[in-house]
């Protein structure tokens, strides 16, 4: 049987220290990758728009609710890395604890995620690139800054509408951010940790003169009365912590980093949980502002922090926003391409796919054709679809990839109690027999749910009112990733060739 086919952790480890790729990050660069990966359209785009369509001034609450939600998983990712130090993320720990089919989706769901995450990204850096042009008196035509495929809020649901356009900045940046990572990591995780800092203190600055400016009256009502289908009132809290969710992903990218990480046991648990609660501080601080200088109804557009940062008045806070947004959303677009790239690394390393994507660059020592594969369909992404829709199928992907690594968790600690673990999951003393139950896994697939559930009922109001396009979407992905299993990864995984020997 398939599912019986599990690979050892002395596997998964092997595996890892001969892939050929170079240790070169520490922990200091592993929290600049997460929060690099993970500061970007989330909060310079998708706060505006939970803001605006669902929640209001209680977005804050939404943040909150969110963060909660990763920090649990952010626990057991942070155990499983210490316990299973080896790149591909929640695939390479669902392969040793829930085995080979369960990993094949796993993965497939984090390439969704990061691909599709990539797409959002890119979206929101043609905005703030596009009003940056405007301040410096470039126009760029709409046809050359919208995606295809465009989405509006409707009385029953989410409008979809297509025309002859395409947005050019965000699939421009996708290409640019590939073509580093095909270059090689080293000099481009320097030039990320650069962004960083300089995305990290601008926010600071906008939070800083933000509090000057703002309008008390602006957060009042804090909830607003409920509109029925998730807008507003507590129910709509929830659905902006399903939308702001989105913002979160990308502290997981340092969990592919493990073959790259010169002690990995001790460097990627604290790259996991720093990045994530240095992020969680950032978001809430600028969510507060963001709402106390615009009223909210006025957010959604692709780029809130610059319209704030001209509501509050300063010239030179609007232009340095504007171009840090620009600048530092390539940084996100760097950690999510190269998390991706390493598990679709790791996938090909393990025969699930063709063996040219674990080919490493005689040079650069990079996976080359993975990387360019990879940035091509995020640019097409990009310069079709709408972030309305991305960022749903991403938190969908998001949700049920974090539900996965909370109950590998529970699978691992129960199989092998004895193992190494240089971090454990707070709250876990739990134990029924054989069977470990850690309050915080399950509170991860808690929380999990609870992002997932509102997606699902929008997903399925959706294709009642007729709106089919992200059904259509998650449909044709999912098939494609049964077929590519069933006639190639089954039969070429090296477990199964192992087995065949």
């Amino acid at each position: 049987m398939t599912e019986a086919r599990r690979k050892t952790v002395e596997q998964a480890v092997q595996a890892s220290e001969t892939s050929g790729l170079r240790r070169t990050m520490g922990p200091f660069h592993l929290t600049m990758l997460g929060v690099g990966s993970t500061v970007g359209a989330g909060i310079y785009v998708m706060a505006g728009t939970a803001a605006a369509n669902y929640a209001g001034p209680a977005v804050i609450l939404s943040f909150v609710i969110a963060g909660l939600a990763c920090l649990f998983t952010a626990f057991s990712y942070a155990e499983l890395a210490s316990s299973i130090p080896v790149s591909g993320s929640a695939y390479t720990y669902a392969y040793v604890s829930l085995g080979e089919r369960a990993a094949w989706w796993v993965g497939w769901l984090l390439l969704l995620e990061y691909g599709v995450s990539c797409a959002g990204v890119a979206s929101g850096f043609s905005g703030y690139a596009v009003s940056f042009l405007h301040d410096l008196g470039i126009f760029v035509p709409n046809p050359l800054h919208a995606p295809v495929v465009t989405a509006s809020i409707a009385p029953n649901g989410t409008a979809l509408s297509a025309g002859w356009r395409i947005d050019l900045p965000a699939t421009a940046s996708v290409l640019i951010v590939t073509a580093m990572l095909m270059r090689g990591v080293t000099e481009s995780i320097t030039i990320n940790t650069a962004i960083v800092l300089l995305k990290t203190m601008t926010l600071l600055a906008f939070v800083s003169v933000g509090l000057t400016a703002i309008h008390p009256d602006y957060w009042h009502p804090f909830f607003p009365p409920s509109e029925g289908a998730f807008r507003y009132g507590f129910t709509g809290v929830f659905r902006a912590a399903s939308v702001v969710f989105f913002a979160y992903v990308g502290f997981e990218a340092v969990s592919t980093a493990s073959t790259e990480a010169r002690s990995p046991r001790r460097d990627i648990p604290i790259g996991i949980i720093g990045s994530l609660l240095i992020c969680t501080l950032i978001y809430l601080c600028v969510a507060l502002v963001l709402t106390g200088v615009v009223p909210w109804r006025q957010l959604d557009v692709s780029d809130p922090l610059a319209l704030a940062a001209d509501a509050i008045g300063s010239p030179s806070l609007a232009v340095l926003v504007k171009l840090a947004g620009v600048i530092g959303l390539c940084s996100v677009l760097f950690g999510l391409l190269y998390g991706q790239s390493r598990i679709f690394f790791t996938m090909a390393q393990d025969g699930l796919l063709p063996p040219i994507f674990n080919r490493l660059h005689p040079r650069f020592h990079t996976p080359v054709a993975g990387s360019l594969l990879l940035g091509l369909l995020v640019a097409l992404a990009a310069a079709t679809l709408p972030i309305d829709i991305i960022s749903d199928l991403v938190s969908i992907g998001t949700a049920a990839a974090f539900g996965v690594v909370n109950l590998t968790v529970i699978r691992d600690r129960s199989a092998r109690p004895e193992a190494e673990r240089p971090y454990r999951v707070p709250l876990g003393a739990l134990r029924i027999g054989r069977l470990w139950l850690g309050l915080t896994p399950l509170l991860g697939i808690l929380f999990a749910g609870v992002m997932m559930l509102p997606l699902l009922v929008e997903l399925i109001s959706g294709i009642l009112s007729g709106n089919w396009l992200p059904a259509i979407l998650l449909g044709l992905y999912f098939a494609s990733g049964a077929v590519i299993y069933r006639f190639y990864g089954l039969s070429h995984s090296e477990l199964a060739r192992n087995r065949q020997i």
